[in-house]
């Protein structure tokens, strides 16, 4: 059974989330239905990662706990009430800005959303590379590199007030254009959605649109743990940036363990969730 099932999970998996679910979801939120229903369509993705993982892991290890998973969920719940508390403020923070926008309301809902994915990318690729060249940053970034096994809640396992400075640098030039509510809602879960497909522990395939779209297959590479080498793939959603910046770095041939992730020049970094949060304000987060 098991066998069977792992053709549709290996190309089956990636159309599901990126298609299947943030499609609801933009379903949902251009109809104006309760977001409650957007909550539940991100525990089904959730859901289906980790069954996804199960059916085809790429490293059967890393299914198994490294002591992590209580911590981990302590960061996906901090991290995604963040992202869903930005979503309720932006009523506040538009009326703040100002002017008007000149949010294009007038196109299809669906191109709404996609004009918001490129944009936030843009604004989070950009603080994303920024975070491994400024060092007052990379002490609070340096937490989400301190991972040493790919699986779907790695994604939100970032210092919160990097999570906020990323999320700010994504949203705030939407919030200037006049995004409205609806479209920031589907954003938001298509953001969780790219987080748990980038970082899963899953062996799907995309064929060439590795290239272009920031999976796993890519950015695993940015999760190699020597100084330099994993400076690359800094994208969310896209690989447009880091083509642009020629931070993209992929090869096929490469396998991935443990041994591979991390960070070389912090072995000993911090593992449990309350020393992770505070690391970056100690002298040894330098």
């Amino acid at each position: 059974m098991v066998k069977l099932l792992q053709p549709l999970v290996r190309y089956g998996y990636a159309p599901l989330l990126l298609l299947g679910v943030n499609g609801a979801g933009v379903a949902l939120a251009a109809s104006g239905a309760n977001k409650l229903w957007l909550l539940g369509l991100l525990v089904v993705a959730i859901a289906l990662s980790f069954a996804a993982e199960r059916f085809l892991p790429y490293e059967q290890a890393w299914n198994n706990s490294h002591g992590d998973v209580q911590r981990d969920t302590a960061h996906t719940f901090v991290n995604e009430t963040l992202i869903l508390a930005s979503v309720a403020v932006i009523p506040l923070l538009a009326a703040l800005a100002p002017g008007d926008g000149i949010w294009p309301t007038a196109l299809p809902f669906v191109i709404q959303v996609l004009i918001a994915i490129l944009v936030a990318d843009l604004g989070v690729t950009l603080t994303h590379y920024a975070s491994h060249k400024i060092a007052v940053l990379w002490r609070f970034h340096a937490v989400h590199h301190s991972v040493k096994r790919f699986y779907g809640l790695n994604g939100l396992m970032k210092h919160p007030l990097h999570q906020t400075i990323e999320m700010a640098a994504g949203v705030a030039p939407l919030i200037v254009l006049g995004l409205p509510v609806p479209v920031a809602a589907a954003l938001s879960l298509a953001v969780a959605v790219q987080l748990l497909l980038q970082h899963s522990n899953t062996d799907y395939r995309v064929g060439p649109l590795k290239y272009f779209l920031a999976l796993n297959e890519g950015h695993r590479f940015h999760h190699l743990k020597w100084a330099g080498i994993g400076d690359v793939n800094f994208g969310l959603f896209t690989l447009l940036w880091d083509h642009l910046l020629r931070t993209h770095s992929y090869d096929p041939a490469r396998r991935f363990t443990s041994d591979d992730l991390g960070m070389a020049a912090k072995p000993d970094y911090p593992v449990e969730y309350l020393a992770q949060l505070a690391e970056p304000f100690t002298r040894r987060g330098a």
